[in-house]
């Protein structure tokens, strides 16, 4: 997000046919972000049980299968589409300044490592809820009966953590986000704060949605 916040918002690449794209209708961040899956498909990125692409009909990988540690259920949930809605509708308007510079291929490039690290992240939730369940089978069982998604989200909960993970966040957002002059990059007017509120108001909650719908599957299994 920091490397994205150094151009423009830039909504030609967003809006279908703003760039004409031979035998594609979509965005032109679109078309990157569909051509960068089909050849990391290629390599087996999308064969991993930790990796969720947001386009179908991806090729076949030239690399053969590999075996992975049955950690969590192969539950089919994908939350992509609402993470890239997300990110257009809210997050490029909190970290990047208005208008068009013209640098539609960088911040295109910017938005495809956003977008794949927004995913990965959130999905880690599976991942997350494998051991909530495990270490709370019962209660968590009697939720999922009950069809009670507002207990679960109470249960999944933990405040004191999420604060430490905002804060973290925050320090993480200010170093990262300054070159070896003690500047920050692009300009210098990227808030840290800005980044903290997209992990509150955003990924948290999304990463939550994925915990819920993975423990509803998972304690029928």
């Amino acid at each position: 997000m920091i490397e994205r916040a150094q151009f423009c918002h830039n909504p030609p690449i967003y809006e279908p046919g703003a760039i004409a794209i031979p035998d594609f209708d979509g965005s032109f961040s679109d078309y990157l972000l569909q051509q960068t899956e089909h050849i990391h498909a290629r390599v087996r990125r999308y064969t991993s049980p930790d990796e969720h692409a947001f386009f179908g009909d991806l090729p076949e990988p030239i690399l053969p299968s590999l075996a992975y540690p049955a950690r969590i259920l192969d539950t089919g949930i994908n939350v992509n589409d609402r993470i890239r809605q997300i990110y257009r509708a809210n997050i490029l308007p909190a970290i990047c300044p208005p208008g068009d510079d013209g640098h539609y291929g960088s911040s295109a490039t910017c938005d495809v490592a956003c977008l794949q690290a927004l995913s990965k992240r959130i999905h880690y939730g599976k991942y997350v809820a494998e051991c909530k369940y495990q270490a709370e089978t019962g209660p968590y069982t009697e939720l999922v009966v009950a069809d009670d998604r507002a207990g679960i989200l109470d249960r999944l909960t933990k405040p004191e953590i999420e604060a430490d993970v905002l804060e973290r966040v925050r320090h993480k957002a200010a170093a990262y986000g300054r070159d070896i002059s003690d500047e920050p990059v692009g300009g210098g007017d990227l808030d840290p704060a800005a980044i903290q509120t997209i992990y509150r108001n955003y990924i948290i909650p999304l990463t939550k949605d994925v915990e819920i719908d993975y423990l509803m599957l998972r304690a029928h299994t």
